[in-house]
């Protein structure tokens, strides 16, 4: 009998990225009184609060419209309604963040429809803000998922603004509490103010409560959102999503002639150095006497320490905006990225890295995007790397590789003080940098005959 061929396909091993609802999930966490709902089935609630849990160590309540076998049938209208009515009896919250899982997009569930009738039903009382993102995770990364929010909510809440209020609006991307703790700090300094969204900086990494909180203190205000199209400008941190045109600095400036500045992530001091310069010409003032001292000490403890970088090699892996960083970090201070790796899908990882080295080519860089843990274990299995750098999903292809792993970004579940990580400026740079440099030099004292105790 004829044998019967079988058509090759792909599936994915352990995706490098995480689902696009729970990208939408983390941001709605990051505006004051807000809550995030997801349409769909009570698994993804479930899956998301675990992953967020897990990192930031704080009780995360997310809703869901709860689908079952007869609302996958028939649709979830009135699963959402019931929802929205729980949530505003419940929770009294400022903004429901409404974000599509897969189910509910996959059996076309017009959301937009079910919200404006929601809305007639209760005409005359005061609602809350009802933002709809579509994120079907198999259209997109935790990351897309993030961004699509933040573009959603500024579209759906900034107003027609009266006059230029001399601010700036700041959208970090999905750095750390302790990032974005910082990043106020330097704004601050700079005596400018400002809009940051989002801003989870106390809502996911606050101090310990004497009564349970229904919704964490903190998050950037509604009425601060409401009035972004007032500023003077616009930052935008990460080059992969300044690569493209839809994003909430964009619509700023397209609808209310906001400039925006496009930045990388301020990682390394050249990147950062970009942020300050953007920042100060805004604001019309010098760089603060206390960020150039720190810039000043990082660049010292460059050359202190470059013996020890000079010549390693790291894979790095993770969400795109934040490799590219790393990179531009790695760059700075001699440490060659052999692999770079992300799973997400914009098509634009590669195209950045040869912006940041534009020999990557020559000098034996290999960049792999929409790539999972399979793809990049066994492309990272022949280059003798000194060191991993990426998230705690990372952990057992670090152990199969024999190679210690730096936990960069998001999720670190197998450590502690992943929120309070700092990975931006010249102070995230900073502690960035010590710890690779005691990570490399521990491994070779570990593999070194005579275990030297003195550098």
């Amino acid at each position: 009998m004829k044998r019967k061929e079988i058509e090759s396909y792909t599936a994915t091993q352990n995706a490098c990225s995480l689902c696009a609802p729970l990208g939408a999930s983390l941001f709605f966490k990051g505006i004051e009184g807000a809550l995030p709902l997801l349409h769909g089935s009570q698994g993804c609630a479930t899956y998301i609060r675990r992953y967020m849990i897990s990192h930031f160590k704080e009780p995360v309540d997310i809703a869901c419209s709860n689908f079952g076998e007869e609302t996958a049938i028939f649709g979830g209208g009135a699963n959402l309604k019931l929802a929205l009515d729980n949530l505003r009896r419940q929770y009294d919250p400022t903004l429901i963040g409404i974000a599509t899982t897969c189910l509910s997009e996959t059996i076309g569930d017009d959301v937009r429809m079910y919200l404006s009738e929601y809305r007639r039903l209760n005409d005359g009382e005061v609602l809350p803000h009802l933002v709809h993102v579509s994120t079907p995770s198999y259209q997109g990364t935790h990351m897309e998922g993030f961004h699509k929010s933040v573009a959603a909510t500024v579209k759906a809440v900034a107003g027609e603004p009266g006059k230029r209020n001399g601010g700036v609006n700041l959208f970090p991307g999905m750095l750390s509490p302790a990032d974005l703790r910082y990043l106020k700090e330097i704004l601050a300094d700079f005596q400018v103010p400002f809009t940051l969204l989002p801003d989870y900086s106390e809502t996911l990494d606050g101090p310990p409560w004497s009564e349970y909180e229904s919704i964490p203190k903190g998050g950037t205000p509604v009425e601060k959102i409401r009035n972004m199209g007032g500023a003077s400008a616009s930052f935008l941190m990460g080059r992969v999503i300044g690569a493209t045109e839809d994003h909430a600095g964009a619509w700023l400036s397209d609808t209310f002639n906001v400039p925006c500045y496009s930045l990388g992530l301020p990682i390394g001091i050249e990147e950062t150095d970009c942020f300050f310069k953007a920042l100060g010409m805004v604001a019309e003032r010098d760089i603060p006497e206390k960020h150039g001292k720190e810039r000043g000490r990082l660049l010292d403890s460059y050359v202190d320490g470059h013996k020890y970088m000079m010549g390693a090699k790291a894979v790095v892996f993770g969400e795109e905006d934040l490799v590219v960083g790393i990179c531009a970090f790695l760059r700075e201070i001699g440490v060659l990225p052999v692999l770079v790796a992300s799973g997400g899908k914009s098509g634009q990882l590669k195209a950045q890295i040869e912006t940041l080295i534009p020999d990557h080519e020559t000098q034996g860089i290999t960049v792999l995007g929409d790539a999972d843990f399979a793809d990049i274990e066994a492309a990272a299995a022949g280059l003798d790397a000194d060191v991993l750098v990426g998230s705690s999903k990372g952990y057992a292809m670090s152990r199969r590789l024999g190679v210690p792993l730096m936990r960069v970004g998001f999720p670190i579940h197998d450590r502690v003080g992943g929120p309070r990580q700092l990975h931006v400026g010249y102070r995230g740079t900073q502690s960035l940098f010590d710890r690779l440099a005691n990570i490399l030099i521990e491994r070779r004292q570990d593999d070194s005959d005579v275990g030297y105790t003195y550098m």
